[in-house]
C-alpha cells in the first residue's frame, strides 16, 4: 500500500477500520483479493512477482499491511520483497510483538518500509527507518492514523487531508461507497506543500494525489478492511478509477466469513 488511513479502537465493537490505496507499476503482475490456495486462512491480493501481499486478513482476525518508504538514494535492487513481511505474519501464529522482535534482526536487509500488524486486541507499527521507537515497534493507542511513503502520521498533504475526510465519514456513519470515493481523489497538492523525497518536482506532484494516475504507474486497487469483535474480518477490494482496463482486474468484492 502507499496510503493507509485507519481508526484503531475508536468505534464500539469495531477495533479496526482501515482504508488504503495500492500504488504500483501497471505491468507488475498481481491477482485480486481472494483466499490463497497455499495458505487457506489468508484473504488478500497477491503480488505475482514477489509472492507476498500489500494488505490482508485471516479467518481468525489477523491483519497486516505495508507501505514502502520513498528514499530513491537508498534503494537496493537486490533487496528482498517487502510483501513477504506481510505474508509471513499472516501465515504464522506469532503474536505481533514476537513477530516484530524476530524480523528486527534482519529488517535492514529490506528497502525502507512501514509495517502494520495486529488483530482485534493489539496493533503495532514498525519501520526499519526512523528513530528508536520506529525500529523497536510501536504499539498503537486509541486514535486515528495515516501512513504513506514516510513515517507514521507524516504531514504530507494527502495524509493530512485523507485523515480529516476519513474522520468526517466515520462521524457521519457513512456507507462503504463513501470511503472508496475518498480514495479516488486525483487532485495533486500545490507545489508549496509538496514534500522533498529525492524525486523530481514533476514526480512529487504526481505522487501527491490520493489516487495516482499516469501512463505506466498509479493506484491499482483501493481496499477497505474491518476487524469486528465476535465477527469474521471483512476485506473489500475494488479496482481504482485511474487503473487502465485489464481483464484480471475485474470489479471484485471480498468478504471473509466463517466456513467460506
Amino acid at each position: 500500500m502507499c496510503l493507509i488511513v485507519f481508526a484503531w479502537q475508536v468505534m464500539p465493537n469495531m477495533p479496526l477500520l482501515a482504508a488504503g490505496n495500492r500504488d504500483e507499476f501497471y505491468d507488475r503482475p498481481a491477482s485480486p483479493a481472494d483466499w490463497w490456495h497455499d495458505h487457506p486462512q489468508i484473504y488478500a491480493g497477491r503480488d505475482l512477482q514477489g509472492g507476498g501481499t500489500w494488505m490482508g486478513v485471516t479467518r481468525d482476525g489477523r491483519f497486516a499491511a505495508i507501505t514502502n518508504i520513498r528514499a530513491p538514494s537508498e534503494m537496493r535492487s537486490d533487496a528482498p520483497s517487502r510483501g513477504n513481511l506481510v505474508l509471513n505474519y499472516l501465515a504464522g501464529e506469532m503474536t505481533p510483538a514476537d513477530y516484530i522482535q524476530e524480523i528486527s534482526a534482519y529488517a535492514t536487509n529490506y528497502n525502507g518500509f512501514n509495517l502494520l500488524i495486529g488483530n482485534t486486541s493489539e496493533l503495532i507499527w514498525y519501520s526499519n527507518r526512523g528513530e528508536k521507537d520506529e525500529r523497536n515497534g510501536k504499539p498503537l493507542k486509541q486514535g486515528m492514523y495515516g501512513l504513506s511513503n514516510s513515517l507514521l502520521d507524516c504531514a504530507w498533504p494527502k495524509v493530512v487531508s485523507t485523515k480529516a475526510e476519513f474522520a468526517s465519514l466515520l462521524c457521519q456513519g457513512a456507507p462503504e461507497d463513501a470511503f472508496f470515493e475518498m480514495l479516488s481523489d486525483t487532485t495533486s497538492a500545490s507545489d508549496c506543500r509538496l514534500p522533498k523525497t529525492g524525486v523530481s518536482l514533476e514526480r512529487e506532484r504526481l505522487l501527491s494525489a490520493v489516487c495516482i494516475e499516469s501512463p505506466d504507474y498509479g493506484t491499482r486497487v483501493s481496499t477497505l478492511v474491518k476487524l469486528q469483535n465476535g465477527q469474521p474480518p471483512v476485506l473489500i477490494e475494488r479496482p481504482a478509477i485511474a487503473m487502465p482496463p485489464m481483464p484480471e482486474r475485474a470489479p471484485h468484492r471480498g468478504q471473509c466469513t466463517k466456513g467460506f
